[in-house]
C-alpha cells in the first residue's frame, strides 16, 4: 500500500514514529520539515515508486493522502 510505503520513508528519513503519522496531518507540522528537506523526501518517493511527479504538481500538497493520491495517479 502506497500509504505505509509514505510512512515508512517519512519514519527512516526524519524519525518520527509511524503511529504519530496520519494521513490527513500536515506533513510539514508532523515532521517538522521545511520546503528543502520536503524535496529530499519527494526524490525518495520518486525512486521508491519509480515514478516522476514534476513539482508543480505538489505545490499545495502538504499531507500524506495527497501524496498518496498523487502517486497512485503517476503509476
Amino acid at each position: 500500500m502506497i500509504l505505509d510505503t509514505l510512512k515508512k520513508l517519512a519514519v527512516q528519513r526524519f524519525g518520527v514514529k509511524a503511529e504519530a503519522l496520519a494521513p490527513n496531518d500536515d506533513l510539514f507540522e508532523v515532521l517538522g520539515i521545511d520546503s528543502l528537506q520536503a524535496l529530499d523526501l519527494l526524490t525518495d518517493l520518486e525512486d521508491a515508486f519509480d515514478v516522476e511527479i514534476p513539482d508543480y504538481e505538489v505545490q499545495g500538497v502538504n499531507t500524506l493522502g495527497g501524496l498518496a493520491e498523487l502517486i497512485e495517479a503517476r503509476r
